[in-house]
């Protein structure tokens, strides 16, 4: 609650806003100078008490940091863009089931710690469901990593000394919510099959993952031929798992048909009518 006084906010000069702008810089103060000059201003014109002062001075330093803050997780997450929410054709999938999506998509699943399978065929939302939850666990306050399985395996695998590995894997155990990627679309041996079961203990009942992939559990060993860890890297993600099945036609091949269908006679692709159909989201 502010509270006002019969104290009057006054400088002798623009020096004296300065050096005081210069000493909270000091203390670790990130609101732009130009924020702080104009608070400064604004209370000397309406004569402000000193708790109204700090009060704004405050709030003004809380919204920087947390733009700051989501800014900074934004970066390391790596999500890129993706379709508006709004934009999302709920009608294209033939099976899917929108209300439990809908709840995930409130992330209250990270602060339990459980998990999420996205599963289908090519081209049915997968991707886009998932960098979808990744977003609004930024704007929850979470940090997310998103990656393919592929792009992770090539930067653990990479690593020349164990000491390195340990340390590299940190980028994929410490995130809130580690979102994977196309799992199932390349084959890969043993040591690919034993470090995901490595990330997927390490995160256990205490960090959320997403894994998105069009194969079932029981087709896994296959994907993983010979590795010993399948069993227990499945039991241990299906432990608190939310599994989303999604059956549809690929989105991309649906409209690729579309555009390739014979033009209306005498309109160039510069006079087509533009619609929302010639926006292809990231699936």
């Amino acid at each position: 609650m502010s509270l006002r006084n019969d104290w009057t906010f006054t400088m002798k000069n623009n020096n004296d806003k300065a050096d005081i702008i210069e000493q909270l810089r000091e203390l670790g103060f990130c609101t732009p100078r130009e924020e702080i000059d104009a608070l400064f201003r604004h209370a000397i014109k309406h004569r402000l008490g000193p708790i109204e002062i700090a009060e704004k001075l405050a709030a003004m330093e809380r919204r920087e940091r947390d733009a700051r803050n989501l800014a900074r997780r934004t970066s390391a997450a790596k999500l890129g863009t993706v379709t508006p929410r709004e934009q999302f054709d709920w009608n294209h999938p033939e099976e899917i089931d929108r209300p439990s999506v809908e709840r995930l998509l409130t992330v209250q699943f990270v602060q339990a710690g459980h998990n999420v399978l996205l599963r289908g065929g090519n081209g049915v939302g997968k991707t886009t469901l998932a960098k979808y939850m990744g977003f609004e666990a930024l704007n929850s306050g979470y940090t997310v990593r998103f990656c393919t399985f592929a792009e992770m395996l090539a930067d653990l695998l990479k690593q020349e000394s164990l000491p390195a590995l340990e340390r590299r894997l940190k980028r994929y155990t410490t995130p809130q919510l580690l979102i994977i990627d196309e799992i199932g679309y390349l084959p890969c041996d043993p040591q690919a099959a034993d470090l995901l079961f490595n990330i997927v203990t390490r995160r256990h009942e205490a960090r959320s993952t997403v894994i998105t992939t069009n194969l079932p559990f029981k087709r896994w060993g296959t994907l993983f031929d010979g590795a010993a860890s399948v069993s227990a890297l499945i039991d241990r993600f299906a432990q608190h798992c939310y599994t989303i099945d999604i059956k549809a036609d690929s989105w991309r091949h649906k409209h690729a048909i579309s555009r390739s269908s014979p033009k209306p006679s005498g309109l160039t692709d510069d006079q087509r009518p533009s619609s929302s159909e010639d926006r292809e989201p990231e699936l």
